[in-house]
């Protein structure tokens, strides 16, 4: 493999419905980032069926070309025409770094990608930069040492120690990335897309699951992505029915209750409120950790919140170490006194 013929961060363009997915765009907004350095261009790969109108959206948030892979066979999402779709892109471009969301649809079509192009992947990166492999030199070897290479990092072995990889001798240096881990840049209005159209040709054959029907799941529950102010329950609450005096905590602040795994094992709370390594990254303004210890897994999820504010009767507790203020006590009757003491403060306004 020549190395030097693989050039380019690439993006793969989530969409649903014809409507492009968050994560494309926070992509892009990291894929500037990583191509600065590597004086390179950041291309979106656009997959579907007569989607070629939002291609422009991905140049508002950076791509500086949209390569748009567009048939019939890709109306909804399978995982033989879209693996065939992007790997197709892969073999023909060569492009130097691939850029996947961890969704579900990415947790599917990375690993099946990356396989058929015989490269690595990292999965549910947290990080991702540019730098020298090995981090630091072998004495003796320091002209083995590999400069510009993709340094993708990511928890390990339960989110108990953090893990930094690398793909030195493979291209392209594949990874997928969270929702709500990477940022957004501000768009660009007005900006059009320079499109190329490319289609490697679909032919249905077994591998071609049938799609019978598509059933939509209905749900109430606010996405606490997209939250400005979560007000975040543990084990420490006691019970489903104590949740309601963090309820009436959210209601008066205007926000939203979200949960840590304990609560969602124990079935007090569906796993869609789930804030942590194996529930969902968030970025509030605010963030009440109330009865939440702050294992590393759930500190994961939560840790890039603008103000957290910690309530938990163990003063050493390790939620303390990343909150910005810290409340040592019973939450039973902390959180009451807050909710009451801010509709007071705001029935004088």
């Amino acid at each position: 493999m020549n190395l030097e013929e693989y050039k380019g961060v690439y993006v793969y363009a989530q969409q649903v419905d014809n409507e492009i997915s968050g994560i494309a765009y926070e992509l892009l907004g990291k894929a500037k980032e990583l191509a600065a350095p590597l004086n390179t261009d950041v291309t979106a790969v656009l997959i579907g069926s007569d989607v070629k109108g939002l291609a422009d959206s991905l140049a508002e948030y950076g791509a500086d070309k949209v390569i748009v892979v567009d048939d019939p066979e890709l109306k909804e999402y399978r995982t033989e025409p879209y693996a065939h779709a992007l790997a197709g892109v892969i073999n023909k471009y060569k492009p130097e770094i691939v850029l996947v969301g961890a969704t579900a649809i990415g947790r599917d079509l990375g690993p099946t990608v990356s396989a058929r192009v015989a490269t690595g992947l990292t999965a549910d990166c947290t990080v991702l930069e540019i730098g020298d492999f090995p981090l630091v030199a072998v004495p003796g070897k320091e002209d083995e040492q590999k400069h510009n290479q993709l340094l993708m990092t990511r928890p390990a072995f339960g989110g108990n120690t953090i893990a930094t990889i690398a793909c030195p001798n493979n291209r392209p240096q594949m990874a997928t990335v969270r929702p709500g881990v990477m940022q957004k840049i501000e768009p660009i209005k007005g900006a059009k897309a320079n499109i190329e159209e490319f289609n490697p040709g679909f032919t249905p054959d077994k591998r071609y699951v049938t799609i019978k029907e598509v059933v939509k799941a209905v749900s109430n529950t606010v996405d606490i992505m997209d939250a400005k102010i979560l007000v975040s329950g543990g084990r420490g609450v006691g019970s489903p029915e104590n949740f309601k005096i963090l309820e009436d905590l959210a209601a008066v602040l205007g926000g939203t209750v979200s949960c840590s795994r304990a609560v969602v094992d124990s079935g007090w709370k569906p796993k869609d409120l789930q804030v942590g390594q194996t529930g969902k990254t968030v970025r509030p303004n605010v963030y009440f950790a109330i009865g939440i210890s702050g294992a590393i897994q759930h500190v994961a999820g939560m840790e890039e919140s603008d103000i957290i504010v910690a309530i938990n009767k163990d003063e050493d507790a390790p939620i303390f170490d990343v909150a910005d203020y810290g409340v040592v006590g019973d939450l039973n009757k902390i959180v009451p006194a807050l909710t009451e003491s801010l509709k007071a403060e705001l029935a004088a306004k």
